[in-house]
C-alpha cells in the first residue's frame, strides 16, 4: 500500500482515487475538505458539503494576501476602518490588482496616474504600494468633507470638483452606483446602519497620518 493509501486507509484502486481527489481539493483549492458515505459505504470527498452525515478529515488554511495584512495593519493608521477599504477595492477592482478602467485608473484601488504621482505612488500595480495611496486618498478627502462618507466616496469616484461643484454627489449612475455599492458591502459587513449622511469611520485611538 502507497503512502496515499496508507493515509486515507484504505487499498488499490480506491486509495488511489481517495488520494486524488483529496490532492485535488485540499492543496490547491485552500478549502476544507469533507467525508461522507456514499452506497456501500464508498467514501466520497467534498470541500461543499450539503450532507449532515459529512465529516472534516481536512481543514486548510486561506492563501495569504500581502495587500489584505497591509491594509488589516495600516488602514488604522490613516484613520480608516480596513472593512470600509476593503469594500471600496472589491467595487473598484474585484480584487485585481492588474485592473485597469477606461479612463485610465490602475490597480487595486483604481488610482488615475496623476493621484498616484501626487501620493508618491511608484508603482500603482504593486498591491501594497497602490492600496497604500489609495487609502491615504481617501483619508485625506474625508478630512475635506469632515467625515461625510457618502461625499468622500463620490469623490473617489468622481474626483472632488464634480462633488463641489454639485454640492454633493454628483447625478452621475456611475458614481450613485459606486457610492451605494460600497456603502452596502460596507453595511454588511459591520452589520450596522449606514444610510446617514455622515458615518465614522475612524478606529478608536488610531489619528490620521
Amino acid at each position: 500500500m502507497g503512502r496515499a493509501g496508507r493515509a486515507a486507509g484504505l487499498g488499490g484502486r480506491t486509495g488511489r482515487a481517495v488520494a486524488v481527489v483529496l490532492l485535488a481539493l485540499a492543496p490547491t483549492a485552500a478549502a476544507d475538505v469533507y467525508r461522507s458515505d456514499g452506497p456501500g459505504g464508498t467514501p466520497l470527498f467534498t470541500d461543499t458539503p450539503t450532507d449532515p452525515g459529512c465529516r472534516l478529515v481536512i481543514r486548510t488554511e486561506p492563501p495569504r494576501v500581502p495587500w489584505r495584512e497591509a491594509v488589516e495593519r495600516t488602514a488604522p493608521r490613516h484613520g480608516l476602518d480596513p472593512l470600509l477599504v476593503r469594500a471600496v477595492i472589491r467595487v473598484e477592482s474585484a480584487e485585481n490588482p492588474r485592473a485597469v478602467s477606461p479612463k485610465g485608473a490602475v490597480g487595486l484601488m483604481q488610482l488615475m496616474p496623476q493621484t498616484a504621482r501626487e501620493l508618491g505612488v511608484l508603482d500603482p500595480y504593486h498591491p501594497r504600494d497602490n492600496v497604500q495611496g489609495g487609502m491615504a486618498y481617501l483619508a485625506r478627502l474625508l478630512d475635506r468633507y469632515d467625515g461625510n462618507l457618502a461625499l468622500a466616496l463620490a469623490a473617489y469616484n468622481a474626483g472632488p470638483a464634480a462633488v463641489d461643484r454639485y454640492g454633493g454627489v454628483p447625478p452621475y449612475p456611475e458614481t450613485q452606483r459606486f457610492v451605494d455599492r460600497v456603502l452596502g458591502l460596507y453595511r454588511r459587513a459591520k452589520g450596522v446602519d449606514l444610510q446617514g449622511a455622515n458615518v465614522d469611520t475612524t478606529q478608536p485611538d488610531n489619528g490620521r497620518e
